[in-house]
């Protein structure tokens, strides 16, 4: 049986959800700099395009809720954006970031194709009114520390918000210290909110504060935990992905290295059309 249909998203060129091809919106933690986030996403452009996947290119403009008090950040509000906006305009692509207050939101939303509120953030009433008064879809990560039904709140706070461009994230529940573990029953219950529902394949596999100072991770689940989503049936997959995963200033030990994201997409394709009830265009 095919999962529940939900209603399709418009973010862009492109839209979430309904019986649209699975998305992926990707990219790097953080905005480390201006030329390192334009490669990835011209890496990223080339590989989903050749595999026909909608594409949103993903990048924090300030991480603002890192373990350390010295941990990189990001360019910030104003220089992040500019480099968003050129990334949107030279590739062509949407594009996504977190807003983390209020005040951010009007200027963010001159540039994203979607706002995304941050876990930690899924409840904060003003944010969420903010954001969804600017008419843009809204993409809530849900947080570690929620049900999936949960969710129902954040998805009315919204809705009587005057805005019904809702995507819904499930990143993992925390499971004792330093841990987090996927229920992927979450991803059916969710969708049952009538929204199209993403899978983070990276941040469900962090360690959060689990190196001291920075998170830890298990980038090598990544594969298995994307493919276990796609077959459950959500809409999108948001992954987290790096040239250098080792290097990356935010998030590295659960970053996907970018040389493996093709092969992976090639198998999440096939099997998004699979659950979709369509004839795979890689069969035999």
């Amino acid at each position: 049986m095919n999962p529940k249909i939900t209603r399709s998203i418009a973010a862009g060129p492109l839209s979430i959800g309904g019986q649209n091809p699975l998305a992926l919106i990707a990219g790097p933690c953080v905005i480390e700099s201006e030329k390192i986030a334009m490669e990835i996403a011209e890496k990223l452009k080339r590989i989903t395009t050749d595999l026909h996947v909608p594409f949103i290119f993903k990048a924090s403009y300030d991480k603002a809720n890192r373990t350390s008090i010295k941990s990189f950040r990001g360019p910030g509000l104003n220089d992040g954006l500019k480099i968003l906006q050129k990334i949107k305009t030279e590739l062509d692509l949407p594009v996504l970031s977190d807003v983390h207050k209020e005040e951010e939101i009007d200027p963010a939303a001159e540039v994203l194709d979607i706002l995304q509120i941050p876990a930690f953030l899924c409840r904060q009433t003003d944010l969420l009114v903010k954001a969804a008064q600017t008419g843009k879809p809204i993409n809530v990560k849900k947080g570690q520390f929620l049900a999936p039904w949960d969710m129902k709140n954040v998805v009315v706070k919204l809705e009587e918000s005057g805005n019904s461009n809702i995507l819904l994230t499930e990143r993992g529940a925390t499971f004792g210290y330093n841990n987090l573990v996927v229920d992927m029953r979450s991803l059916v219950l969710m969708r049952e909110h009538g929204y199209p529902v993403i899978f983070d394949a990276t941040h469900s596999l962090q360690q959060p504060g689990g190196q001291g100072t920075t998170s830890g991770g298990q980038s090598e689940m990544v594969p298995d935990l994307a493919r276990g989503a796609v077959a459950v049936g959500c809409d999108a997959l948001f992954m987290e992905i790096h040239t250098d995963p080792s290097k990356a200033l935010s998030d590295g030990p659960n970053m996907l290295q970018i040389d493996l994201l093709p092969e992976l997409l090639e198998q999440l394709v096939i099997l998004d059309q699979v659950v979709k009830g369509k004839t795979a265009s890689h069969s035999n």
